[in-house]
C-alpha cells in the first residue's frame, strides 16, 4: 500500500490512497484540474482513480469533488450530513453513501469512517485497510478521543493533523474569536497534542507519518517536523518515516 498527499493545508487537501487493487481520493478540496495535475505527478493516470471519499463539507475538502467525479464517472463516497450540505455540487454524481461508526467494503479494501470532533455536520477520519495492512487518516479535529486513539492504533502509515503552534496562533494576526475556534475541541489539532497522540500510536510496524493540514500563518514546517522528530526520538519502537506536508507541493510517497 501507498499513500501520497496531493495537498493539505487550510486552502485545499486531497489524499491519494494506493491500497489493494483501489485507488481512492480522500476529499478533493482542490479544483478538479488541479487535482489531476497534481495526481500525474504523484504518478497516476486519472484513469486508475476508483472513488472519492469525503472527511467532510468545508471547502478546502470539497472544492472539487462534484466536477472531479462527473469528469472521471467514478463515485463519491460520503456520509449523508454530509451530502445533504453539498446539495447541488453533487448533481449527476453517483453518491454512495454510509455511516459514521459503521465499516463498509469497496472493492477489496474495508472503509471504517469514524467520529471526529470539528465544527461540521458529520466530520470524520478514516481507517482504510487491506491485506498489507492498516491506514489511519485524521485531521480537522480539536481533540484526540479515545475513540480516535482506539481506531487509529495498529496503522502502519498514519495522516494526522499537525495544525498549529500554539504561541505563534496566540501572537499571530487572527482574530480572537478565530484563535478560539482554532483551539477549541471542534477546531484543530496543535503541534503538541499531535505529538500527544502519536506517542499512543507508536508500535513496531509503524512505517510512515504524514503531519497534515498545517496553518501558512500559525505553523512552520521547521517546528511541526521538530515536535514530532523529538517525541520519536524518546522511543526504540520503531524509526517511521516522517514527512510534513505541504499545501502547494506533492508530497512524497510512503509505502508499507
Amino acid at each position: 500500500m501507498r499513500v501520497c498527499l496531493l495537498a493539505s493545508g487550510s486552502k485545499g487537501n486531497a489524499i491519494l490512497i494506493d491500497a489493494g487493487s483501489c485507488r481512492i481520493l480522500v476529499d478533493a478540496g482542490l479544483s478538479a484540474s488541479e487535482v489531476l495535475a497534481r495526481l500525474q505527478s504523484a504518478g497516476y493516470d486519472e484513469s486508475q482513480l476508483n472513488a472519492v471519499i469525503v472527511s467532510h463539507e468545508h471547502t478546502d475538502h470539497v472544492r472539487g469533488v462534484g466536477a472531479l467525479c462527473r469528469k472521471l464517472g467514478i463515485p463519491l463516497l460520503a456520509s449523508y450530513p454530509t451530502c445533504r450540505e453539498l446539495n447541488v455540487s453533487l448533481r449527476k454524481v453517483n453518491v454512495i453513501e454510509f455511516e459514521s461508526g459503521y465499516p463498509f467494503a469497496f472493492r477489496d479494501v474495508m472503509v471504517d469512517p469514524f467520529p471526529v470532533t470539528h465544527d461540521a455536520s458529520d466530520p470524520v477520519g478514516f481507517i482504510i485497510e487491506c491485506r498489507d495492512g492498516k491506514i489511519g487518516i485524521a485531521t480537522d479535529f480539536g481533540i484526540a478521543t479515545r475513540l480516535v486513539v482506539d481506531k487509529l492504533k495498529g496503522s502502519k502509515i498514519l495522516v494526522l493533523e499537525s495544525n498549529h503552534d500554539e504561541n505563534m496562533l496566540l501572537n499571530g494576526p487572527y482574530p480572537w474569536h478565530l484563535k478560539q475556534r482554532i483551539r477549541s475541541r471542534h477546531g484543530h489539532l496543535s503541534n503538541t497534542e499531535s505529538a500527544q497522540l502519536l506517542d499512543e500510536l507508536i508500535h513496531p510496524e509503524l512505517a510512515g507519518l504524514f503531519l497534515a493540514h498545517l496553518s501558512e500563518v500559525n505553523n512552520h514546517p521547521e517546528i511541526a517536523y521538530s515536535t514530532a522528530a523529538v517525541l520519536l526520538q524518546t522511543q526504540n519502537i520503531c524509526s517511521p518515516r516522517l514527512v510534513v506536508c505541504q499545501q502547494h507541493a506533492v508530497s512524497e510517497a510512503i509505502e508499507a
